[in-house]
């Protein structure tokens, strides 16, 4: 979240923020909370400094009938007191939960408006595949080549489920110890990640973990909600952490399950593995000094375009807009692999992003820095990108790697973890 006073003293900018990412959040409200939360405190102040000066005038009293006098008098003080503070206590409780849904600022570079205004600029190193043939869709690919079974899943689970099978599972294997490999050369602590978060945690990241527009599964009669995102757990893991200024940047990598429950998801990104409710994912994190963090978000991008130019998957980068980012977003990327299968002649769909979200979660989580030689301390910066999220990486890869014959060629880079070229129909017998 932004810091409080920092709205309080500049309600103009976080109002055309607000506007610019379409968010609701009533700042006019929060500015009058916030001056009568500081009437109030004026008015407490005063009445704590007349409680003091009673509470010694006691001693001093000529007689009985004074002392008794200077008592009643602090009593109705001290009563005024608790009064003031519970009113105070409501319209603290009133503006925080403003201020919790005020998004980050944005970065000034970012485009404004909705998804229409994103800014592409940037394109892979492979080029979009042209075949000889009319490409099918990874769900009718996967079905030839028994790659998963979305049938089971939704007899098991219902809509958005499904089982990986035979080359699918090892795909997907594939995938993930391509993406681990590279990412501990670059620096990264890779970690596996708990499946469920405590919903303090859900909301310290900027995810709502209940109401309804919530995307999150909770768990009922607990504290607990499945994660949509292993950032969730990894910004977690660092809760009410203090580094030390030399510790940072800190690069981790957490391997994890999301669930999500795609409220309100509806048309053809429904069908087959690009919308599900749950999905393996590699994701990148990382804690920064303020002053590191647009050169590591940079390296963050970086990092998932050698990924898929790795992989020999074509793809394009996009500067998402305003209207796109979401509450914790100072500044977002996301990359959209091409897909052949998707519409008449192929589509974009987008399979990672990158967003560096500044000190908004590290205020909620109450994550900070100290620097040798100064007292106090700061909120780090914290910064996030997919890696890999394996639902859609597989269905770029089966559909830009598809062959005439129906089968599918294996990325180079994927051969030594597959173990094989192409991926055929499993033998029956």
């Amino acid at each position: 979240m932004l810091d409080r006073r920092f709205v309080a003293d500049n309600i103009e900018l976080v109002t055309d923020n607000c506007r610019k990412r379409g968010s609701g959040a009533d700042v006019g409200r929060f500015a009058e909370l916030d001056r009568l939360r500081r009437q109030f405190q004026a008015d407490i102040d005063r009445l704590n400094q007349q409680a003091g000066q009673v509470s010694k005038s006691i001693g001093k009293a000529a007689d009985a009938a004074e002392r008794e006098s200077l008592k009643t008098e602090g009593r109705r003080l001290r009563e005024e007191v608790a009064a003031f503070e519970t009113k105070q206590a409501e319209i603290v409780a009133e503006s925080d939960a403003i201020l919790r849904a005020i998004p980050n600022l944005t970065h000034p570079s970012a485009p404004t408006g909705g998804e229409d205004a994103a800014v592409e600029f940037r394109r892979g190193k492979s080029p979009i595949p042209r075949f000889d043939f009319k490409p099918l869709d990874h769900v009718d690919l996967g079905a030839r080549l028994k790659l998963f079974d979305l049938d089971a899943g939704s007899k098991v689970a219902g809509h958005g489920f499904y089982f990986l099978t035979n080359d699918g599972v090892l795909l997907e294997l594939a995938l993930t110890r391509y993406c681990v490999e590279i990412l501990q050369r670059r620096g990264f602590t890779v970690m596996t990640t708990p499946d469920v978060a405590r919903d303090s945690i859900l909301e310290g990241t900027g995810f709502m973990p209940r109401g309804p527009e919530t995307q999150i599964y909770s768990i009922t009669g607990s504290d607990l909600s499945l994660v949509a995102t292993a950032e969730i757990t990894l910004g977690g893991a660092m809760h009410e952490r203090i580094f030390e200024a030399e510790e940072l940047p800190l690069r981790l990598c957490g391997i994890s399950h999301c669930f999500r429950t795609e409220a309100g998801a509806h048309g053809r990104a429904t069908r087959g593995l690009y919308r599900v409710h749950q999905f393996t994912k590699v994701e990148m994190f990382a804690f920064t000094l303020p002053e590191q963090s647009e050169e590591v978000h940079a390296e963050l991008l970086e990092l998932e375009c050698e990924l898929f130019d790795g992989l020999g998957i074509p793809y394009r980068v996009i500067d998402t807009p305003s209207g796109d980012l979401g509450g914790p977003a100072y500044r977002k990327y996301d990359l959209e692999a091409w897909m052949p299968g998707r519409g008449e002649n192929g589509e974009w769909g987008e399979v990672t992003s990158t967003s560096n979200c500044t000190d908004y979660q590290a205020r909620r989580l109450a994550i900070r820095y100290r620097k040798p030689g100064e007292k106090g301390t700061h909120f780090v910066h914290t910064l996030n990108g997919t890696a890999i999220a394996m639902s859609r990486a597989i269905i770029a890869v089966v559909e830009n790697f598809q062959q005439a014959d129906g089968s599918v060629a294996v990325p180079e880079a994927l051969v030594p973890w597959m173990g094989k070229r192409t991926m055929l129909p499993p033998v029956a017998g």
